[in-house]
């Protein structure tokens, strides 16, 4: 493995068990857990821009459910799969579906221009109504900071990959972090755990 990989894979370890934290304190003491639990701080402002070239802030997220799960267009795998395991999940809310919106921040700012982050996430193997947020390589890169989602450039030359966290963030209608949504669950737990969530917060 090379020295690169380590650092990126010793990163990533170092946010599992920080998310294990957080997750641990949520479910212990709520979604609105005060600050002295030690809950791990998950989210933050930002100011991107959407598919439509329309300025957005953490503003975004208050009024709905939302999963915000970071990547990029170019991904061969694992941003397809999970917008469509979040397509499945919608599916299985039911009159509930309405209540929870997607949000897809890319990590490769330098290719996925609005205008591509619309292209792409017009497609018809992805959920209606995504929002894609794109922005500056720093805008990108304090967003990304502010979720605990590392990421990292591998390659060179335009056939590069991005190397990047596989969680989605389940955030409350007023912004807050909720819970980790497992990447490895199927849409059926992922439906039951966002059930789960909006009832306890009734």
């Amino acid at each position: 493995m090379s020295r690169f990989r380590m650092i990126f894979a010793a990163g990533c370890l170092a946010l599992a068990a920080l998310l294990g934290v957080t997750v641990w304190s949520v479910t212990r003491h709520g979604a609105n857990a005060p600050a002295e639990t030690g809950q791990a701080a998950v989210g933050g402002p930002f100011q991107l821009v959407d598919q439509n070239g329309r300025p957005q802030t953490e503003a975004l997220l208050k009024g709905k459910w939302t999963a915000v799960f970071f990547g990029f267009t170019y991904c061969p795998d694992v941003c397809p799969t999970t917008l469509q395991t979040l397509a499945a999940v919608k599916d299985r809310l039911g009159p509930q579906a309405d209540k929870l919106q997607i949000v897809f921040v890319t990590v490769d700012p330098a290719r996925d221009t609005p205008a591509q982050l619309k292209a792409y996430l017009d497609s018809d193997a992805f959920p209606r109504g995504v929002i894609g947020l794109t922005g500056t390589p720093a805008q990108i890169d304090a967003a990304a900071k502010a979720y605990r989602a590392p990421y990292a450039k591998v390659g060179e030359g335009p056939d590069y990959l991005m190397e990047h966290s596989a969680y989605v963030y389940l955030m409350g209608p007023d912004g807050r972090f909720v819970r980790i949504l497992g990447h490895d669950l199927g849409p059926d737990e992922i439906a039951e755990q966002i059930k789960k969530a909006m009832r306890e917060q009734r």
